[in-house]
């Protein structure tokens, strides 16, 4: 049997075989991880036991291609192996979903054999036409199998069928180097970690095929965004981000729309809808909807009239409810996040929504972890979910394909409740919310309840006051976003602090740890905690209030510091030194090139600065400082 590749486990991986198998699950279910060209896979059929001498002969008419096959399949059995007849063999099939489907009505397909007794999985890729006719791709049949040496060492090995004959169209049938080069080692590293996710897997919720397919129409329809975007947000990221969240929804809705024999298009509102591309997507592909947030953004106005958008502040309460609106929509509504679902449960018993979290909040400010031992991030998702479930949803999760590291998102489409109990479920929400109050703040009040579209019901025994403030409490953001990065602190108190830090370096001497003066002082070193007990409290308190702080301070004036591993140094212009960071080496100063700013080094430094004039990015006195005539650039606020 052809053997193309060999690898050695880790000698200290203690989870095999299971690992093993838990690897191999990956490449099955989700090829798409390691081949980019592939959007998923379907299975179209559940593991069964198969029966070792006729379950191929289904799909393979060829005798001699079956004996091929076959003995494929039973060589290189280890004497020391042992059968397992509880479970020798499980069979599967996939059929492949590319991101570009240039295969007209081919259907590509494997046949995914496991045999726990070898430990080993073959791949037994066919192809499937209009009329049904199957086709075996014989030359891209391979294997892969785990061995135990020596009962210590465990390897995994790559065995092709025929080698020789092996076919590569670059998407389904990737090429057979690449199989040892990147395939096999993720295996091994998986298998060797052993990690199970602490979320599902992407797109678990919905049919993979019908999402590629949209994905693809809505990028191609949405791409030319990407040219005329006018906020300072990166557009290759935030519009296909937003074209991928609409196919999701898109999608989403379609399958709700058969299952529940819908015929009307689904209602929305985008809550904190930012960019309001989301928003015009799902307008232009027929949803009826608007999107609210606190501050308007440029990119508005090119959608047109027919994409609602409107620049409000939205506070929890009986002003934002929504009783006629299908679909509530939380994408990365930071501080509104864990609202959503109590206001869709309040709007109406047939609302619904769907958050995609991002930032931690609670409902009255900054969430705060309880729990060590999970990820901040998978902490935060169960706090929502465990708010939507008290809110009333039957909740699902499920993890979108986005290019971001916040990527699970909830979904509510049902109740766990019958609308006659809606009296003690709004109970419940409401002795939630005030739960999660802090000691300190106002009682919150117990909504009304909402029984239909015209009016609220106060509930007497609960309490319910009609028109009351339930988010009372609640502090949307401002409508004018505050730039926290020590650019609005004022240029003397800068400068003041620049100079106090800079002459305490430099007085350092080689005993406090300051470097020698033979040739240039560049003074000591001192931690960022140091540098703070050098400042008064009031310049403290200032910068306490800038986001970063001292720090940002320090490294916002780069031209005399430079702050590595917490501790601050006098820059040395001299230094060649590339970071990993950032490998491209500072261009030359260009003969005649305009300097608008001053040198510290040759106004404050005691030898002035290191560089001569023609090698120094900035001017050495008046006569070499040439001030922009640029106009000043507006102060631009992030678009989210």
């Amino acid at each position: 049997m052809p053997k193309l590749l060999h690898l050695k486990f880790p000698a200290d991986c203690k989870t095999l075989p299971e690992s093993f198998w838990s690897a191999v699950d990956v490449w099955i279910k989700k090829p798409h991880v390691v081949n980019k060209r592939l959007c998923g896979v379907k299975q179209t059929g559940s593991e069964e036991e198969v029966d070792r001498d006729g379950g191929l002969l289904l799909l393979l008419d060829d005798p001699g291609l079956c004996q091929d096959v076959f003995s494929f399949l039973t060589c290189g059995v280890s004497p020391d192996q042992t059968h397992d007849e509880g479970k020798p063999w499980t069979s599967t099939v996939r059929t492949f979903i590319p991101k570009v489907n240039s295969y007209g009505t081919n259907l590509h397909k494997e046949v995914i054999l496991k045999d726990f007794f070898r430990q080993q999985v073959t791949f037994l890729p066919f192809e499937e036409d209009s009329e049904g006719q199957l086709s075996v791709k014989k030359g891209n049949i391979y294997q892969i199998q785990l061995l135990h040496q020596d009962c210590e060492e465990w390897s995994l090995e790559l065995h092709v069928l025929t080698p020789d004959a092996w076919y590569s169209d670059g998407v389904v049938y990737p090429k057979l180097p690449w199989l040892s080069s990147d395939l096999l080692p993720k295996l091994v590293r998986w298998a060797s970690e052993c990690r199970s996710s602490e979320f599902r897997s992407t797109l678990s919720l919905l049919p993979v095929e019908k999402y590629s397919v949209m994905y693809q129409q809505l990028k191609e329809k949405y791409k030319a965004m990407v040219k005329v975007w006018p906020e300072v947000t990166d557009p290759e990221k935030f519009v296909y981000e937003d074209v991928a969240i609409a196919t999701y929804l898109l999608v989403l809705w379609a399958e709700e729309r058969a299952e529940r024999g819908l015929t009307h298009p689904q209602s929305f509102v985008d809550l904190g809808c930012g960019n309001g591309l989301l928003v015009h997507i799902l307008t232009n592909e027929g949803h009826p909807g608007k999107g609210i947030d606190v501050r308007r953004r440029k990119i508005w106005d090119m959608f047109g009239p027919q994409t609602l958008l409107e620049e409000k502040a939205i506070t929890p309460g009986e002003s934002f409810l929504f009783p006629s609106t299908d679909w509530l929509i939380g994408n990365h509504s930071d501080e509104l996040t864990p609202w959503i679902p109590i206001m869709a449960a309040r709007s109406a018993y047939s609302c619904r929504f769907f958050v995609l979290p991002c930032c931690f909040f609670d409902f009255y400010g900054k969430y705060q972890r309880r729990q060590c031992k999970k990820s901040q991030y998978k902490e935060y998702i169960d706090f929502i979910s465990e708010v939507s479930r008290v809110s009333g949803f039957n909740t699902e999760e499920d993890c979108l394909r986005i290019p971001s590291t916040k990527r699970v998102c909830l979904v509510g489409k049902s109740r766990n409740y019958e609308p006659t109990d809606e009296t003690e479920a709004e109970r419940q929400r409401a002795r939630y919310v005030q739960s999660r109050r802090p000691a300190s703040g106002v009682t919150v009040q117990e909504s009304c309840i909402r029984n239909n579209g015209d009016g609220c019901q106060g509930d007497e025994e609960s309490g319910g006051i009609p028109g009351s403030i339930w988010g009372a409490g609640f502090q949307p953001r401002d409508r004018v976003e505050t730039v926290r990065n020590c650019a609005a602190l004022p240029r003397d108190l800068v400068d003041s602090v620049v100079l106090q830090v800079a002459n305490v370096l430099l007085g350092m001497t080689e005993d406090d740890g300051g470097e020698s003066t033979s040739d240039w002082n560049r003074g000591g070193s001192l931690s960022v905690s140091e540098v703070a007990g050098l400042l008064e409290q009031e310049t403290l308190q200032l910068l306490k209030k800038e986001c970063g702080g001292l720090q940002t301070l320090l490294k916002n004036n780069h031209q005399v510091f430079r702050v590595e591993g917490g501790r601050v140094h006098i820059r040395d212009w001299r230094e060649k030194k590339i970071s990993a960071a950032n490998t491209k080496k500072k261009k030359p100063v260009a003969p005649g090139a305009l300097k608008t700013r001053p040198c510290w080094f040759y106004d404050h430094h005691p030898q002035r600065c290191p560089l001569q004039a023609e090698q120094c990015h900035f001017a050495h006195g008046p006569d070499d400082l040439k001030p922009s005539t640029r106009p000043l650039k507006k102060i631009k606020h992030n678009a989210f």
